[in-house]
C-alpha cells in the first residue's frame, strides 16, 4: 500500500479541536497512522490579515486511490465547516495531500506531489519529524534533506 502524507492546518475556531477531528477521521482511512507535533505558524502567502495557523502532518498507508483520498479530505473539510469564499482565505480546516507513494501526476484538481510543499517549513518540519526517510519522487531527496535545505 502506498504511504500517504497529509498536511493539516486550521486558523479559525477551535484550531486544536479542528485538527483532532481531522486526525480521528483520517484514522478511518489510513493504516499505521503517525502524527507529528503541532506547530503554530503565521499565515503564508495570504491576501489579508489572518490569525496564526495550527499545523501538523500525518503519514499512513491506504488502499484507496489518490483521487479517493483527495475526495475524503475534501469531505472532512466540509464536515468541519470549511468554506471557500476566496483563494487562501482563513479556514476552519485545511487538508492537503502532499505525497501519495511515488506517484507524480498533474491533472485538474490533483497535483502530486503537492507543488509547494518543498517551500513550506510548516509542512517539511513536522513531516521530517515523523517520516524523515520518505523520498520526494520529483527531486529524489529525502524529506529530512529537503527540510535541512529549507532551513539553511
Amino acid at each position: 500500500m502506498p504511504v500517504v502524507a497529509i498536511a493539516l492546518g486550521s486558523n479559525l475556531g477551535d484550531r486544536q479541536a479542528n485538527i483532532d477531528f481531522a486526525i480521528a477521521r483520517l484514522r478511518e482511512i489510513l493504516g499505521d497512522l503517525r502524527v507529528s507535533s503541532f506547530i503554530n505558524s503565521p499565515p503564508f502567502d495570504v491576501p489579508d490579515t489572518q490569525p496564526d495557523y495550527l499545523n501538523a502532518v500525518v503519514v499512513g498507508e491506504t488502499s484507496l486511490s489518490a483521487e479517493d483520498v483527495l475526495g475524503r479530505l475534501l469531505a472532512i473539510e466540509r464536515e468541519r465547516g470549511r468554506e471557500r469564499p476566496s483563494v487562501r482565505a482563513a479556514r476552519t480546516l485545511d487538508l492537503d495531500l502532499i505525497l501519495y507513494g511515488d506517484r507524480i501526476t498533474s491533472v485538474p484538481g490533483l497535483e502530486l506531489p503537492h507543488p509547494r510543499f518543498r517551500e513550506r517549513a510548516f509542512v517539511l518540519e513536522p513531516l521530517a519529524e515523523i517520516a524523515p526517510g520518505i523520498v520526494d519522487p520529483v527531486t529524489g531527496k529525502t524529506i529530512q534533506k529537503l527540510a535541512r535545505e529549507l532551513a539553511d
